[in-house]
């Protein structure tokens, strides 16, 4: 069963490093360019401990990447009190602090190749405009890496053409994908399987 409303407060967290493992794993096959991705999924529950803290890494990691490795971490936002925030290799690229981030869906777009941001923005999927996020998905160079945390409602402005642009870039669920669902997704423009870096809560089975 789905829980709505302000008493979910649910935060999904992504602690990935990029490696050449997603190269294949997302375009299938090697050389071609991408940093891959290796994946630790970690809920807040998990996290607290009566120990002292352990040291922390990039993007507050619990471990260091190896070189030559790009680190990051996701967390959605919690209904609609929690902002979300996307980190990149120690630097915060989406939060609250930085003041970035909205209800709807936060993307942040990566050079695949350079771990260099693009752009980053938030789309309203409540009160919002959908073609402002069409515009900003269709056009995307191949190679491009796709950064997507959740705020609040990431669904009822979908279409089944934004559905289907985001199945593209390697989403498993953003066709069951519904109203205050939690969302962590990273995709990549140029896919050719599924991405395994996703997560979602709060869908019927």
């Amino acid at each position: 069963m789905r829980l709505a409303g302000p008493l979910r407060i649910v935060a999904l967290v992504i602690t990935v490093g990029l490696t050449w493992v997603v190269v294949s794993i997302l375009l299938g096959g090697p050389g071609s360019g991408f940093p891959r991705i290796q994946q630790l999924f970690t809920s807040p529950e998990s996290s607290v401990t009566a120990e002292p803290r352990a040291r922390k890494y990039k993007c507050g990691l619990p471990q260091p990447c190896p070189e030559e490795h790009l680190a990051f971490r996701m967390v959605s936002g919690a209904a609609n009190v929690i902002g979300p925030k996307i980190c990149l290799e120690d630097k915060m690229l989406m939060s609250s602090i930085k003041d970035n981030v909205g209800r709807g869906l936060n993307i942040a777009l990566v050079n695949g190749v350079s771990g260099e941001l693009i752009e980053a923005r938030a789309f309203d999927m409540w009160a919002g405009d959908v073609n402002d996020l069409l515009k900003f998905i269709r056009p995307l160079h191949e190679g491009t890496l796709v950064f997507v945390a959740s705020y609040d409602d990431p669904a009822t402005k979908m279409n089944e053409e934004t559905r289907k642009l985001f199945s593209e870039l390697g989403s498993r669920n953003v066709k069951e994908l519904a109203f205050r669902d939690s969302w962590v997704f990273v995709g990549a423009k140029g896919v050719e399987n599924k991405s395994p870096f996703e997560q979602a809560e709060g869908q019927v089975p």
